[in-house]
Formats: C-alpha cells, sequence, structure tokens
C-alpha cells in the first residue's frame, strides 16, 4: 500500500473519529427507540367504516377484498367483533334500494329508514359505542349526487342543505353520536348545528368532512353502496363530483374550509383521502387546535389488498406504516376498513417486550 493511500485513508478516519453528532446512536437499541418514540397508534384511534343494505345475508364487495355490504345482523356481528378487538368507534354507510331513492332524497330523514333503525339497534345494545353517522345525499339520491341536481345539471347548494339538516336531526333522533356531513356544501355545518340545537342535541357531534378532495381513490367505496352519478336520464348529471369535491392540485382551498368549518360549529375536521393528502393534514393540523380525523379511503384499502394477495407486499408492515404516517402528520382519528386487523396488530405487538429482542 502506497504511503499516499494510507495518508489519505488515516486522514478520512481521523475525520470521522471527530464527528460529534450521530444519530445513529438513538436507535442503537429497541429500547432506545421506543423510549424516543414520537408517535403512537393505538386501536383507540381507529373508527371502523360499515356498508349495511336492508336485506337478508352479507354480500362481498368484490373490489374490497374482506369487506361486504351487511345485512342488520351481519352488523351486529361485525360491531361485536370490532369490539372485542379494541375498535369502539364505527360509521355506517347505507346502501340504498333503487326504488327508495327520489331527486329530492326523501329517504334520507325517514325516521324508519335503514340507517336511523341500525342506530337504534346498536346504541340499544351497546350504548356506549360511538356511532358516526355519513350525512349527504348519493346514497337516496336518484342522480348520484351529494346534493340535489336541477333541471340542468347544477349541484343545488342551499336547498340541499335544508335535507341534510332533516337528516342530521333524524339521526341525532336515533341515538347518533357524532354527525359527520360529506356533501361539502357551503355553509352546511352552520346549518345543521344550528337544527341539532334548535332540537336539542346540543351534545351531539359534528365531524365535518373539511377537504373532501375529488379523488380516484373512491371507486371500490361506490361499487359497494352504488351511489354514483346517474347518466342517461331526462337531464343532464354530471358525471363527476368537481363541482362541489376540492381539486386534488389545492392545498390552500383547505385551509379556507378549515376557518370556515371552525367559526361554524365544528367538533373535528376531516382530510380524504389520507396518504396522498398528508400535506394537507399537517397544514390543518398547525392552523387549527380543533381535532383532525383522516379517511384511509377504500382505494387505499383496494391498492394494498391487491399488493399483498400478489405476495407483492406484506400487509401488515404497510398498513401499519401507513396508518403510522397519518398519525403522525397531525391526525387524532383514523377512518380506516383495516381498523379492525390493525389494533389486532397492534395488541400483539404491544403484548412484546423489547427487552427481549436483541436488534
Amino acid at each position: 500500500v502506497s504511503t499516499q493511500s494510507t495518508g489519505k485513508a488515516e486522514s478520512t478516519m481521523a475525520s470521522f473519529s471527530e464527528m460529534l453528532s450521530r444519530p445513529r446512536r438513538n436507535r442503537k437499541s429497541p429500547i432506545i427507540r421506543e423510549g424516543l418514540r414520537e408517535t403512537f397508534l393505538t386501536p383507540a384511534h381507529f373508527v371502523l367504516p360499515l356498508f349495511i343494505h336492508d336485506k337478508e345475508g352479507n354480500v362481498p364487495v368484490t373490489s374490497l377484498p374482506g369487506r361486504s355490504r351487511l345485512s342488520l345482523a351481519g352488523m351486529m356481528e361485525e360491531v361485536e367483533g370490532a369490539i372485542a378487538d379494541g375498535v369502539h368507534m364505527i360509521e355506517v354507510f347505507p346502501a340504498t334500494d333503487d326504488a327508495l331513492k327520489t331527486a329530492m332524497a326523501e329517504e334520507s330523514y325517514n325516521p324508519e329508514g335503514l340507517v336511523q333503525r341500525a342506530i337504534r339497534m346498536l346504541k340499544g345494545k351497546w350504548p356506549q359505542l360511538v356511532v358516526v353517522t355519513d350525512v349527504a345525499l348519493d346514497p337516496y339520491n336518484a342522480d348520484g349526487h351529494d346534493g340535489l341536481v336541477d333541471e340542468n345539471g347544477v349541484i343545488l347548494n342551499d336547498e340541499t342543505i335544508e335535507i341534510l339538516c332533516k337528516q342530521a336531526v333524524s339521526h341525532a333522533e336515533a341515538g347518533a353520536d357524532i354527525i359527520a356531513p360529506s356533501d361539502m356544501m357551503d355553509g352546511r355545518v352552520a346549518a345543521i348545528r344550528r337544527a341539532l340545537d334548535t332540537q336539542g342535541f346540543s351534545d351531539v357531534s359534528i365531524l365535518s368532512y373539511t377537504a373532501k378532495y375529488a379523488s380516484a381513490l373512491y371507486g371500490p367505496f361506490r361499487e359497494a353502496l352504488d351511489s354514483a352519478p346517474r347518466e342517461g336520464g331526462e337531464k343532464p348529471i354530471p358525471p363527476h363530483k368537481r363541482s362541489y369535491q376540492m381539486d386534488p392540485a389545492n392545498r390552500r382551498e383547505a385551509l379556507r374550509e378549515c376557518a370556515l368549518d371552525e367559526s361554524e360549529g365544528a367538533d373535528f375536521m376531516m382530510v380524504k383521502p389520507a396518504v396522498p393528502y398528508l400535506d394537507v393534514i399537517m397544514a390543518l393540523r398547525e392552523h387549527s387546535s380543533i381535532p383532525i380525523a383522516a379517511y384511509h379511503v377504500s382505494g387505499e384499502y383496494s391498492m394494498i389488498k391487491a399488493a399483498s394477495l400478489n405476495g407483492w407486499i406484506d400487509e401488515r408492515s404497510v398498513v401499519l406504516e401507513q396508518l403510522m404516517s397519518i398519525r403522525r402528520a397531525g391526525a387524532d382519528l383514523i377512518f380506516t376498513y383495516f381498523a379492525r386487523d390493525a389494533a389486532r396488530w397492534l395488541t400483539e405487538d404491544a403484548a412484546k417486550s423489547s427487552f427481549q429482542a436483541r436488534f
């Protein structure tokens, strides 16, 4: 070895020996890593979305492996399992029979409607269970939109809000704990808050879908509920929801929606979808003290499931990494179809001692 080469090596080693800050020292053992962990994920952070229908038996959703449209009996069985797994918050979404869908979505506030009966069944058996209900018209609207559609294909804002208020009050009367308007109409949070308070439901919370993006990731959800916009009738129907859901290119707009929802009385704010919009979750967290929820949507679930079923990824590891990233960005609650699986995995991990791990 030449003197020149030896000199360079000694010089390099000398520079390393003078390195004062070595972050890896804080990652050198499982006990230290555990002690310094900045973000925590537990079953208490999860809300389990459920699809229900008013028929006998459960019907698997092809694009959501492992998920089904549940009968009311199937819903009760699923919730019992979720409670056993440590998931104590659920949201119900109805697949409404076509015969009940109308241009004015009257079924949405029927006191004997599917959702209203489901709430009473759930709260009757588990009073302490937190039941979240979706407030929007697309499951009940013959045109398949979250709002009423006029003869020119325009989504009507203020007229829709009148129906949403009736829907929200009907859910509160049935026993819902949290009303979650996902429609993205302007001013609906304040209107729903006034409607609930006027009817004596001041303790019922509002979880507003503050930043719901016009995402391409909702396809499996719409299959599960058969709630996509419908074309081909007597009037023109927009094939998309971009006139009320947000442009995926926009973040500042989410801050405007955040300020409005906070001023109108929202108790929680939702970002949907989750992983592609971590920057939006973080922005809302930095600009508001109101709790933030994020919806890990059907397309996010299906992509993980598809890759896992093909053996391309480890489902457990990827799911927990994604859910942790949502929490790290600032979400307090996560709506996820993986809620039960993730809760079990976390419970298993919690039973393991870092003292027993070698590396």
